[in-house]
């Protein structure tokens, strides 16, 4: 084949496609610089009326409950519309969320802790805040560790713990703080997830700030050849229809070469790093994350990912069991438990299903045990026999031979516990859902919650990002955007490196 055909047969790879996909490439760039700075634009919310179907509250979905707190004669309730007062009966409710920053991200509670001397404290992803009795609204309060995102708060021997991702910390007054010393686990072998590798060197975090802003450059700059693609597509037609004017033509064949040029020399110097980006970029969504999702690597050298801390971003739930009189922990890597002086941890035996999303709820019963939430279902667990119930069936659970779906028909993201009696449990997708006895939460949520809880920024650019916006067109196929995408974006790099390669190139 000449060399004139190669180049033809690479120009339709390169072009149809690139004409095809130039709006989502756009939006994976804009979106994914969003995501890279979550407290730069922590402030920006989006109305909710403005999304898709499936974004709008209904039946207190969404997790925007994940349980609740009784203080002063009332119930707080806490999720991701914030704190809210409300009665036993739950018939009225009051905005409790004066002090909180600006903006929707900042009052994503993750748990709220009502201490023994009536003082409550909120983990929210972007810190940590305190309200006394005395005060009307939420302060602050600083933490000695740069991570900011609080999983868990727990009250035990008249200390308070409060866990990031990453570490535990213990205060008695919330002004001293103490890093509290996990026992490294049994078998560690210093080695992080492929799936955790994977996502930071998408997004550049791997090599901090520096590496976001590379990555937030090579968005721009795939910004600048999807356009300028675009016009050098569309530069003939708008020749012709100026060739009776000779300036504008001049003008026009000046601007189509500079543009071209351009489009070139952006496109070699580039090329190898946006594959990479793309590539990366794929295996964090299904079908293909399921081949890496077990996977563990070594942690690469003088990046952020080389942390001497065996628990970093493993942190998620802490509770103290009193019947074994030991620390609870529930981590990325499953259950264990650990002793008072925390010098001695175990890992838990008879295990109960959590999804890969992590465990929601760690709720302790009356009768013993403990009931174990997450998008796998809601279980009753009693670690000391491996007993586990399914807490919507009734029966026990059997241990799957072979790797299942990682999600189940109840995607439980929060619940209200009224001891042995039972309580509310929260479905993601289809909301608030009685168990045992108890009041019930009103299906119609009230419009000042509503029109009072929007969808942060950040949290729209990764349902852009991640394709699940086109669920409503898409329906279940929308989980193969991601990798379709991909695909086509390698063509037409590929495709485009090759037409430089050939036809572009000095020697």
């Amino acid at each position: 084949m000449s060399k004139g055909k190669r180049i033809n047969k690479f120009r339709k790879f390169h072009k149809w496609p690139g004409i095809i996909i130039t709006l989502l490439v756009i939006l994976f760039c804009i979106s994914g610089v969003i995501m890279n700075h979550r407290e730069l634009f922590s402030r920006v919310d989006v109305n909710r009326e403005l999304l898709p179907p499936g974004y709008q509250y209904n039946n207190w979905n969404l997790a925007s409950v994940k349980s609740a707190v009784a203080y002063d004669n009332h119930l707080l309730v806490y999720g991701n519309i914030g704190v809210w007062q409300t009665d036993s009966l739950y018939s009225t409710f009051k905005d409790f969320n004066a002090g909180f920053p600006k903006g929707v991200d900042h009052r994503k509670v993750e748990c709220l802790l009502k201490t023994s001397d009536e003082h409550l404290i909120a983990g929210t992803i972007m810190g940590l805040y305190s309200l006394g009795k005395d005060n009307d609204e939420w302060k602050p309060v600083d933490i000695p560790v740069e991570e900011e995102r609080i999983t868990d708060l727990m009250e035990h021997d008249g200390k308070i713990y409060v866990q990031t991702r990453s570490h535990l910390l213990k205060t008695e007054n919330l002004q001293d703080f103490t890093i509290v010393d996990i026992p490294i686990p049994a078998g560690y072998t210093n080695e992080v997830s492929l799936f955790r590798t994977l996502w930071m060197l998408h997004s550049g975090e791997i090599w901090g700030t520096a590496g976001k802003i590379l990555v937030d450059l090579l968005a721009i700059l795939l910004i600048f050849l999807s356009i300028s693609g675009i016009l050098h597509w569309i530069f003939p037609g708008w020749l012709r229809r100026r060739k009776k004017r000779s300036k504008d033509i001049n003008n026009l064949k000046g601007w189509r070469s500079w543009n071209l040029r351009w489009h070139n020399k952006i496109g070699y110097w580039s090329v190898a790093f946006l594959i990479f980006v793309t590539i990366t970029g794929m295996f964090l969504r299904p079908p293909l994350l399921i081949a890496i999702a077990s996977s563990t690597v070594g942690k690469i050298p003088y990046t952020e990912l080389d942390s001497p801390n065996p628990w970093s971003d493993k942190l998620r739930r802490i509770t103290y069991d009193h019947s074994t009189q030991r620390f609870l922990l529930y981590t990325y890597d499953g259950f264990y438990t650990m002793d008072e002086d925390c010098s001695e941890l175990k890992v838990v035996d008879n295990q109960p299903p959590v999804s890969v999303m992590g465990c929601t709820v760690l709720e302790e019963v009356k009768s013993g045990g403990y009931l174990v939430g997450s998008f796998n279902g809601l279980f009753y667990w009693r670690p000391q026999d491996g007993i586990i119930i399914n807490a919507f069936t009734g029966k026990p659970w059997v241990r799957p031979t072979r790797l299942g779906p990682p999600i189940s028909d109840h995607l439980v993201s929060g619940f209200i516990s009224y001891g042995d009696e039972g309580g509310i449990v929260f479905d993601y997708s289809q909301g608030a859902q009685k168990v045992g006895n108890g009041h019930m939460i009103p299906a119609v949520m009230p419009k000042e919650i509503v029109n009072n809880s929007p969808m942060s920024l950040w949290n729209v650019s990764l349902e852009v990002h991640t394709g699940r916006i086109f669920e409503h067109l898409l329906g279940k196929l929308y989980i193969l955007y991601v990798p379709l995408m991909g695909l086509l974006i390698l063509t037409v790099l590929i495709s485009g490196f090759f037409i430089w390669w050939l036809g572009y190139r000095k020697s």
